[in-house]
């Protein structure tokens, strides 16, 4: 079978088709954790030992850095039609993202009292671009140009020597990054979350990478902030009578597409439509050239949700709490508007799910797994920090200082009680 089929409700049928929250195996999390501690103690020597036995790259630590003549220099090496792509992509990034930026604020009272918010962008971050399967200039741009727009000084790639490719150079060159080194893997992430001689302590980590660099992320949380713990990509499609099942083929292919563990669902209220995807889909896979990937993934993961009104479509989207939620429906932003719970909306026909891959302006770095119910894409306010500013005048002081010091004693705090009352004797 293809792809399964159920129908909803009652909504305890797709409950068990839900993403778990497991975290990683146990094998996973003892390698990564003695590469951690191992980059840890010995730095540069231990990054290039793994970088020798995972990447089979053996080089000193003075040649991982690449000089910017290097990538610069992509912009020429690449196809003029790539180079206008990206510096489309990149403008369109830029622009939605300076709409996040926040100025901060202060609020000023007659008698000389202010509080208020500070915001600082962060001083260094660090990007991991994965070069195992493919090269992904896209994801340089997506994480990059939110932390530039936010204003971070220096933003630092690490990406495995398979993955220096003049694409993903060149999209550096236009996002804003300031250095870049080729190594790659858990001992990456640890070397940017630890610092070595070589390789500068970053602030925060972000981008995607396989099970390794995913659960490097997670352990190194606390020493260094991570964007998220990105699982496989995901869509939910929600689709009625008006949506072609040749279109909503093409839709599930092109995540499943990405790799064997991708997830691509319908929730559909026509019925002639679930009974059209299957060959849909198997017409659309002859002529896909990652077919087998494609396969594999609507086998394991892929679903059609038969329902009988588009509130209860809703209901199933907001439990799956998809990555990407495509609706292909007649009033898309009225039903939309009942969506609690997604990464992104795609909204209509004319808006599949890979103009936001690519071009739309919106990071595509979004929460994956069901992580939608509380986390946000990445945005320009995952880059800076926020800092309180509080300033009393003499009066405001004396105001309070009773209510201060009432809540100060109510929590058996003395010392803070006896800070204001020294203040308000005389």
């Amino acid at each position: 079978m293809l792809i399964r089929r159920i129908e909803a409700p009652p909504f305890d049928r797709v409950e068990p088709l839900l993403p778990s929250t497991g975290g990683s195996d146990p094998a996973t999390r003892q390698t990564v954790a003695a590469i951690l501690d191992d980059v840890r103690v010995r730095g540069d020597e231990a990054v290039r030992e793994y970088a020798r036995r995972f990447d089979g790259y053996d080089e000193p630590p003075a040649a991982w850095e690449l000089e910017p003549g290097r990538w610069q220099g992509a912009l020429s090496r690449i196809d003029a039609g790539l180079r206008a792509a990206l510096n489309h992509a990149v403008d369109r990034v830029r622009s939605y993202h300076e709409h996040q930026r926040e100025p901060g604020f202060t609020l000023a009272e007659d008698d000389g009292t202010v509080v208020g918010m500070k915001v600082t962008p962060l001083d260094r971050v660090g990007l991991y671009v994965p070069g195992g399967k493919a090269s992904y200039p896209s994801s340089v741009v997506m994480n990059a140009l939110p932390a530039l727009v936010a204003g971070v000084p220096e933003i630092i790639v690490a990406v495995p020597p398979g993955g220096v490719t003049d694409p993903v150079l060149a999209a550096c060159a236009l996002s804003g990054v300031t250095r870049i080194f080729q190594i790659g893997g858990a001992q990456a992430v640890a070397a940017l979350a630890y610092g070595t001689a070589t390789i500068p302590r970053v602030d925060k980590i972000v981008g995607p990478g396989n099970r390794w660099v995913a659960e490097a992320k997670r352990q190194v949380v606390g020493q260094v902030g991570i964007d998220m713990i990105a699982g496989p990509t995901e869509v939910l499609i929600i689709a009625d009578a008006t949506a072609s099942a040749e279109r909503v083929a093409a839709d599930l292919i092109a995540q499943a597409e990405h790799d064997e563990d991708a997830t691509s669902w319908c929730v559909t209220t026509h019925e002639p439509l679930a009974d059209a995807l299957p060959a849909a889909l198997e017409a659309a896979l002859a002529r896909a050239p990652r077919a087998g990937i494609a396969r594999v993934a609507l086998e394991r993961n892929g679903l059609i949700v038969l329902v009988p009104s588009l509130k209860d479509a809703i209901e199933v989207a907001n439990l799956r709490a998809p990555e990407h939620l495509q609706i292909l429906t007649e009033g898309a932003e009225r039903v939309a508007s009942g969506v609690r719970h997604a990464g992104a909306i795609f909204l209509g026909d004319d808006t599949p799910e890979p103009v936001g891959d690519y071009l739309a302006g919106p990071s595509h770095v979004l929460p994956t797994g069901g992580t939608a119910r509380y986390a946000s894409p990445l945005g320009v306010y995952d880059f800076v920090t926020r800092t309180s500013v509080i300033r009393y005048s003499r009066a405001r002081l004396r105001h309070d200082a009773e209510d201060i010091i009432a809540l100060a004693e109510a929590e058996g705090l003395a010392g803070h009680a006896e800070a204001v009352r020294v203040r308000i004797r005389n």
